[in-house]
C-alpha cells in the first residue's frame, strides 16, 4: 500500500547544512515513462551542496527536493513503461527528489543492481558513474596506456574515475591530501597517487610524459598547473571549482599544446542523453562488478541527519560516497 504522504528532507531556505530538516511531502505519482521507487538509500553529492546554497536550481518540472541518485524497489509504473515492473530492484539517476521515501524517475534512467553490490551501496553509483563515463569515455576512443590524471582521488568522483580508468586500461595518476588517502587511491587502481601537500603533481606527471586526460574538481590555480601537466592534444575536463571558478589565466598553452578544455553539468543534459549513458553503463560497465569495480561507501546516515551528511561532505575528509537512508 503506497501512502499519500512521505518523509522527505525539506530545506527551510538556502544556506548552510542547518537548513535541511525532515518534513512531510505528498508521495509523487509516476508520469508516462516513469517509475515510482520506494527509496532504500540515496547518495549525497556535490551538486546537492550547491543547490542547498541556492545556486543550482532544478530543471523545469523536476522536484525541488535534493537527491540525484537512489536505489530501491519499483512500487508503481507509469504508462508506456515496459522494461520495469513492480517488485524490481533498481539504482537510478534522478533529476531531484532523492532525499525522500519515494521518488518518481524516468524509467530509462534506471539500471539493475550490479552483481555483488548491496541495494544500499548501489545508491551511490549512478551520479558519479554517469558523470565520469559521460565526460571521459562517452564518444571518445581511448587507447590503453594513456595517462589519466584525476584530482581529488579519495572523493566520490575521484574514487569512481580511478577505478574506471584502471579498468579501461588507462595509466591513472591522482592527487590526494594525505599518505593514507594516497594508499587508498592506489588500492583502487591508481598507478601513482600524489600527496599534493608534499609533491608537485605537475613535475611528476610531466616526467611520465604528460597527461592525455585530466579530470579536475579543484580549479583555482590548478587550471594553469593542469595546462603545464598536460601533453599535446590533451583533454582537460572541469567538473567543479573547489578553489573557485574565477581566476586570471594564460591561455597560450591551450594554443601551443592544442588542448581541449571543457566541462559539463549532468543534470541539465537532455533526458535522451542520460538514457544513452544509462544504456552504455549497463552494457559496458556494470559487468565489471565485482571483479574490476567495487562500491566505496564512506558512511550511511539516517535521512534525519542530512545536515550532518552535508557537513561531512563539505569537510572533504571522506573517502567514497556518503549515503542517506529513510
Amino acid at each position: 500500500m503506497i501512502p499519500s504522504e512521505m518523509d522527505a528532507v525539506v530545506p527551510t531556505g538556502t544556506g548552510g547544512p542547518e537548513v535541511l530538516e525532515l518534513g512531510r511531502r505528498p508521495v509523487p505519482q509516476p508520469a508516462e515513462g516513469e517509475v515510482l521507487v520506494k527509496v532504500d538509500a540515496c547518495g549525497v553529492n556535490g551538486p546537492d551542496m550547491v543547490q542547498r546554497r541556492g545556486h543550482y536550481p532544478p530543471p523545469k518540472g523536476a522536484s525541488d527536493l535534493l537527491g540525484l541518485e537512489v536505489s530501491g524497489e519499483v512500487v508503481a509504473v507509469g504508462s508506456g513503461v515496459t522494461k520495469w515492473k513492480v517488485g524490481d530492484t533498481v539504482c537510478a539517476l534522478t533529476n531531484g527528489g532523492g532525499y525522500a521515501e519515494y521518488v518518481a524517475i524516468d524509467a530509462s534512467h534506471c539500471l539493475t543492481i550490479p552483481e555483488g553490490v548491496s541495494t544500499t551501496d548501489a545508491a551511490g553509483l549512478c551520479e558519479t558513474f554517469f558523470t565520469v563515463w559521460s565526460n571521459v569515455f562517452h564518444g571518445h576512443d581511448l587507447k590503453e596506456g594513456m595517462n589519466f590524471l584525476v584530482h581529488g582521488g579519495a572523493g566520490g568522483i575521484g574514487s569512481t574515475a580511478i577505478q574506471l580508468g584502471a579498468a579501461m586500461g588507462l595509466n591513472v595518476f591522482t592527487t590526494a591530501a594525505t599518505a593514507d588517502d594516497c594508499a587508498y587511491c592506489e588500492r583502487l587502481g591508481a598507478s601513482r597517487a600524489i600527496n599534493y601537500n608534499d609533491e608537485d603533481f605537475v613535475e611528476i606527471v610531466r616526467e611520465a610524459g604528460g597527461a592525455d586526460i585530466i579530470l579536475d574538481i579543484v580549479a583555482g590555480d590548478y587550471v594553469e598547473r593542469n595546462f603545464k601537466a598536460a601533453r599535446h592534444d590533451a583533454r582537460i575536463i572541469q567538473l567543479a571549482f573547489n578553489k573557485g571558478s574565477k581566476m586570471e589565466i594564460n591561455l597560450m598553452p591551450v594554443m601551443l599544446k592544442r588542448l581541449t578544455y571543457t566541462g559539463s553539468t549532468l543534470r541539465s543534459r537532455p533526458e535522451g542523453f542520460k538514457s544513452e549513458i544509462a544504456a552504455e553503463l549497463q552494457e559496458n560497465v556494470w559487468p565489471l562488478f565485482p571483479k574490476k569495480l567495487v562500491t566505496v561507501t564512506h558512511a550511511v546516515l539516517p535521512m534525519s541527519q542530512a545536515a550532518e551528511a552535508h557537513e561531512m561532505m563539505e569537510s572533504a575528509k571522506h573517502r567514497g560516497k556518503i549515503l542517506l537512508k529513510p
